[in-house]
């Protein structure tokens, strides 16, 4: 049977005892930011299982998409080295809530194993929870299976560990039942030829888990029988395949051998031949999956939460990629062919398949660009460094290891050189290169180095010497992030949704800079005041503070202008300057500037309709990474992995538009958070919300939890515009857009430049792009007569200065400053000198622009003891500069043309140095 085959005839055969067949649930869990990964067919029933949501059927079963790559559950470092190791997975599963129990769960199993998919009996094992405490042995289960005619010594009991599954610390719990299967002596990672079952050594493959949810465990773990005990099952499909299609490893199944194929017709090597290339192919072929049905799924390559483990997942492919000899992207074509192995199940990857394809093509050659040069730099490093001979290794090892563990070393290893990668060399590595630990680990694994235990003792401490050379260095700017043990009253309560005054406010705490809390405020003093009330926004969620004024108990006279507002620990402190004495207790009537809120109010709302409007646009992996909400505009960045085109910006600007003409409300209500999540409203994973939240909607088109301001309506924010849009790191976009008044201000501006342009290229209204090409063809025709002249010019200095060489130990050197300042005409000049000379050393300065260029060569005869790169780096220093290049060619520039004369000079010093040491 397929893969295909065996996943529908599951589904199918529990269809047809009841249960509803329910697609796979995202990878990225909905309604629960606490996991990181779908990790389990349960998951998408979580609330089902706690009672907390009711759903109009009993049964179901699905095919659950997982991975497992990060946090608890992470079988990352595994893969490719086992025969069952993946970070994606397909779950496949059966589940009751409430219907029935282990009188219909245990029956079934038995006959789709046994009968439906024919597994013979005789290779099949069981084991049932034997009792531990207060929680009985499973007796049920045991008589369940005999009356199947289950031989009994086929039964075994185990314990908590193997055979008792729980939710969490409290809530549902239960024994549960599994299924294994003997793969024969062939399949022992351990070479075992007689071993029996339950041996860890990789003969005996679990197939099936069913877990009996029958028990509920209160704060004080006292269990208590469920009133409605509910099945949650478990069938790995690709165990499933290896055993249907008679394989030993999952990896030769038709989930993977495709792959894993097409990856060795690119790297031209040939599977099963070679150990090391195997596990890079089973890498690769691991990976493909997991990066693709992740990037479907909207998470896209970071530095942070998700998107930071599926970069390691891509990083770990391409790195055993490399290992094999592909220098070139490879990824996104086996990505092609993931999709086209699983569009069946889910058809969903068709949709994507061309955003996946770019994605990972672009983190390939951010992978070329960035860390096979950082890793290049690290094994020279490493192995340049390391001891010789075996005697120095141990040398060092003792630095770190006690002497039992150096002998041990000694006794393993013998007369075997390794070379060792130590603390520094993971500081380095991240400090300097931007390499992750676990991808050192990765690359020493793979080259065969010995990391020492003490590394990453070595590696905190260094980490921690860094981290407070970084305090040291910081300095506070306001008081409330560095005072907040004087927080010590009670929340402030705000009423700005609803009004933008109040009266008879009461000054609660009155602070100012590095200082303890004082009972007043001078005229022309700063500090930050805390009132009892307050309609000011805190700055919160991207959206700027409120600024205004604290105006009298009688509403005459400013006493303070408010020129920011932010919030610790529920508290709204309001950054202010006194214009009046202000002091603890007075009474005060807050008022926030009005033109300025709502101008703020415009660009958050109109921030929502941008984000839909992304999603809509260019795909709905589209995530939220950051943003900004002033008055004067708005920033928001987001996941997208390539640069948007004028076309994008229309068609982005449009959608927003049209949401604005058409003047939808926008509707704001408070809930309780999972309900909010369920009804859609979008959240940023990782941030942590209020049981209660506050929920924006605007009709059918944009829904998002956010506590910050809004407009009414739509149409009030008048008009929308994109200012720019850019990159501010790997796969993440910026946005920068005004609305209203602020988009009036820029056309204008824009259309006085516009004028000012026709005016300079006395140009008419629609010939101005006619007018730009002629001014640009008549410099291009300036500059190549400007470039002929230097070489012109180039070519006949070249002459004179040959008779201006001399000699420094037996080399024939010549350091002139030239007057040609074109870099390419510097260049030619080299080549001229050098082919006049035949053998020695030029080194050429100009300055151009209040810069020094700087170009140094060494004939090819020379470059055994003399580097062009070190010396032009030596003559910068005079320059303030810096440079480097090739042993036979290097350049450099520099900020101080003031000394070139000196660097210039300094040369023959720099090479006879260089020669001396040779």
């Amino acid at each position: 049977m397929t893969s295909n085959e065996i996943r529908t005839r599951f589904l199918d055969f529990f269809a047809q005892r009841g249960h509803r067949i329910l697609p796979s649930s995202s990878l990225v869990p909905a309604n629960d930011p606490t996991l990181l990964f779908s990790n389990a067919g349960m998951n998408q029933f979580k609330d089902v299982f706690l009672g907390r949501e009711k759903r109009d059927y009993l049964r179901a079963t699905t095919s659950q998409k997982c991975v497992r790559a990060g946090g608890k559950h992470n079988d990352l470092e595994q893969v490719g080295r086992t025969a069952r190791h993946h970070t994606f997975f397909e779950m496949l599963g059966n589940f009751s809530f409430g219907d029935y129990f282990k009188q219909d769960a245990i029956p079934w199993a038995w006959e789709l194993i046994t009968k439906e998919f024919a597994i013979p009996r005789e290779k099949l094992y069981v084991t049932i929870f034997e009792g531990a405490g207060d929680i009985p042995r499973d007796t049920e289960a045991y008589d369940y299976w005999r009356s199947l005619d289950v031989p009994a010594d086929r039964i075994f009991e185990l314990g908590m560990k193997e055979n008792f599954w729980q939710m969490g610390d409290t809530g549902p719990c239960g024994p549960c039942s599994e299924i294994h299967y003997d793969m024969g002596v062939a399949a022992s990672d351990l070479g075992h030829t007689d071993c029996r079952f339950p041996c860890d050594c990789g003969r005996y493959v679990e197939l099936w888990n069913l877990v009996f949810m029958q028990f509920n465990r209160d704060e004080q773990g006292t269990m208590t029988p469920l009133p409605k005990p509910s099945i949650d099952t478990g069938a790995g499909l690709e165990r499933l395949c290896a055993v249907l299609q008679g394989k030993l490893s999952n990896f030769d199944t038709d989930l993977f051998r495709p792959l894993i194929d097409e990856a060795a017709a690119l790297a031209n090597v040939e599977y099963g031949a070679n150990h090391d290339s195997d596990v890079s192919l089973r890498i690769i072929a691991d990976h493909a999956r997991s990066s693709t049905f992740l990037i479907s799924d909207g998470v896209l390559p970071s530095n942070e939460g998700r998107g930071y483990v599926l970069r390691r997942i891509m990083r770990r492919a391409l790195y055993h990629g490399q290992r094999l000899g592909l220098s070139k992207p490879f990824m996104f074509t086996l990505s092609d062919t993931v999709v086209e192995m699983m569009k069946v199940a889910y058809p969903e990857l068709i949709d994507t398949a061309r955003h996946v394809a770019e994605l990972i093509r672009a983190e390939e050659e951010n992978y070329a660009r960035l860390i096979v040069p950082a890793s290049e730099i690290l094994r020279d490093r490493v192995e340049g460094r390391s001891p010789k001979t075996l005697n120095e290794t141990l040398a060092i090892m003792g630095q770190y290891l006690t002497p039992e563990q150096v002998g041990e070393f000694s006794a393993k290893f013998g007369h075997k050189q390794r070379y060792i990668l130590m603390g520094d060399d993971l500081f380095f590595a991240y400090g300097t290169l931007g390499l992750r630990a676990e991808q050192v680990f990765d690359i020493a694994q793979t080259r065969g180095w010995l990391v020492i235990d003490g590394a990453g003792d070595q590696f905190e401490t260094l980490m921690q010497q860094e981290r407070e050379r970084a305090r040291a260095s910081w300095k506070a700017t306001t008081l409330s992030s560095i005072r907040p043990e004087y927080i010590n009253l009670s929340a402030t309560i705000f009423e700005g949704y609803e009004t933008l005054r109040l009266e008879g406010c009461i000054v609660r705490g009155i602070f100012k800079l590095d200082a303890p809390p004082t009972d007043e405020l001078r005229p022309g003093e700063e500090g930050e005041v805390i009132l009892n009330r307050t309609p000011f926004y805190a700055e919160s969620g991207g959206q700027v503070g409120d600024v205004g004024w604290f105006y009298d108990s009688e509403g005459a006279t400013v006493l303070a202008d408010v020129y920011g507002c932010t919030k610790v620990l529920g508290t709204n402190f309001h950054k202010v300057r006194a214009r009046q004495k202000l002091a603890v207790s007075d009474l005060v009537n807050p008022v926030v500037n009005e033109e300025l809120r709502h101008d703020t109010m415009r660009n958050h709302t109109a921030t929502h309709l941008l984000h839909a409007a992304l999603r809509k646009t260019l795909g709905t992996h589209v995530k939220q990474a950051g943003s900004l909400v002033a008055p004067d505009r708005l920033r928001f960045d987001f996941n997208h992995y390539a640069a948007l085109d004028r076309r994008d910006w229309f068609e982005i600007e449009d959608v927003v538009n049209e949401q604005i003409l058409r003047n939808e409300p926008v509707a704001t209500n408070v809930m309780e958070l999972e309900k909010a999540v369920s009804t859609g409203a979008m959240a940023l994973f990782g941030e942590k919300y209020a049981d209660q939240v506050r929920v924006v909607t605007i009709d059918d088109f944009s829904r998002e939890l956010c506590g910050g301001t809004h407009v009414q309506r739509t149409g009030d924010i008048g008009l929308f515009s994109i200012l720019s849009e850019n990159s501010v790191a790997a796969g993440t976009r910026r946005i920068e857009a005004q609305t209203g008044k602020g988009v009036l201000k820029y056309l204008r501006l824009q259309s006085l430049a516009l004028d000012q342009a026709l005016q300079i290229l006395r140009a008419k209204p629609g010939g101005l792009v006619e007018a730009i090409e002629k001014l640009t063809e008549s410099e291009k025709k300036l500059r190549k007569e400007l470039e002929a002249q230097q070489m012109k010019r180039a070519a006949s200095e070249a002459g004179d200065l040959v008779g201006q060489a001399r000699e420094v130990k037996g080399v024939r050197v010549v350091a002139a400053r030239v007057e040609v300042t074109d870099r390419s005409a510097m260049r030619q000049m080299v080549d001229d000198l050098r082919a006049k000379l035949q053998s020695g050393v030029i080194v050429l300065g100009s300055v151009a622009d209040d810069r020094v260029s700087l170009i140094a060569a060494v004939t090819k005869d020379l470059t055994g003891k003399l580097d062009a790169g070190k010396i032009v780096k030596q003559a910068a220093t005079y320059v303030e500069g810096s440079g480097g290049g090739r042993k036979d060619l290097a350049e450099a520039g520099g900020k101080n043309p003031a000394r070139i004369d000196e660097a210039i000079q300094g040369v023959p010093g720099i090479i006879e140095n260089m020669i001396h040491n040779s």
